[in-house]
């Protein structure tokens, strides 16, 4: 027997070449367009400086700025009357003290005692309302109190504490209402900087301190130490306690007309009845 091989069959492999598709950048020129091949794209140049060094304007003038918008303002509607009530009580001979007397307040207010005192020999009304102060401030009104020519009534309403009590004690005639409240307190300080003046400020603040007390002493007819105790303790004393305590004198009282049919009114009648 005589054996056939099968035909070796050779396969033939045909490699096709193909182009890999690429993105086109619009604007860049294809292979083959002309313009090929392109240069990188330079970004256009604003505008040209006029001067070397100034900087570049843009081609297109900006627009002109639009109408600012109005600004509403809002004024305190009773601004001229508080001044116009201010003048009234001026002109009547009484000063209103009250909140924070500090550097500022007390230059106004004893520009407006001196003023008072040069014009007239009649007395001046102090009203001192919920006072508190500044130690140096507070020596300030009590030295210009102590040249002042006319009396001084002071009268305190609200609350009075720390060193505002030295307003108080440098008038010749004090008083208060009957809700008036009177606080004796340390001031408080701070002080900053290098241990030189620290020192040299604690120095100066006891020695105001002292004067605060001697003038509270003098006036009280009190030991020194006995108010320093009291005012580090943060004693209150109500308007009678004040009184009893030499702070004031009086307690404010106004009689007013009895309501017919109704009690006596707060005069002494209705204050001490029988």
């Amino acid at each position: 027997m005589t054996s056939r091989k099968a035909p070796h069959s050779t396969a033939r492999y045909t490699l096709t070449s193909h182009q890999i598709p690429r993105a086109h950048i619009p604007g860049v020129p294809r292979p083959g367009e002309p313009g090929w091949p392109s240069r990188p794209s330079v970004p256009p140049i604003p505008g040209t400086p006029l001067t070397p060094g100034s900087p570049d304007f843009p081609s297109v003038p900006p627009s002109a700025p639009g109408p600012v918008p109005p600004t509403r303002v809002w004024l305190d509607p009773h601004a001229e009357w508080t001044s116009k009530l201010y003048e009234r009580l001026l002109a009547r001979r009484i000063v209103m003290a009250s909140g924070l007397l500090d550097d500022d307040a007390a230059s106004r207010l004893s520009a407006q005692l001196l003023t008072l005192d040069a014009e007239q020999e009649d007395p001046i009304r102090l009203e001192l309302q919920n006072l508190r102060a500044e130690l140096p401030a507070t020596l300030t009104v009590m030295g210009i109190l102590d040249v002042l020519r006319v009396q001084v009534h002071a009268c305190v309403s609200g609350e009075i504490s720390g060193p505002a009590l030295g307003v108080l004690a440098s008038c010749p005639y004090r008083s208060g209402y009957p809700n008036a409240i009177f606080v004796l307190a340390e001031p408080r300080l701070h002080l900053g900087g290098t241990v030189t003046a620290v020192s040299t400020g604690e120095q100066q603040m006891t020695r105001m301190l002292d004067t605060l007390y001697f003038r509270l002493a003098d006036v009280t007819g009190r030991e020194v130490d006995e108010i320093r105790e009291d005012a580090r303790r943060g004693r209150t004393l109500t308007t009678g306690q004040a009184i009893g305590y030499g702070l004031i004198q009086k307690q404010e009282t106004t009689p007013r007309p009895p309501v017919p049919g109704g009690p006596p009114g707060p005069g002494p009648a209705g204050l001490h009845p029988r």
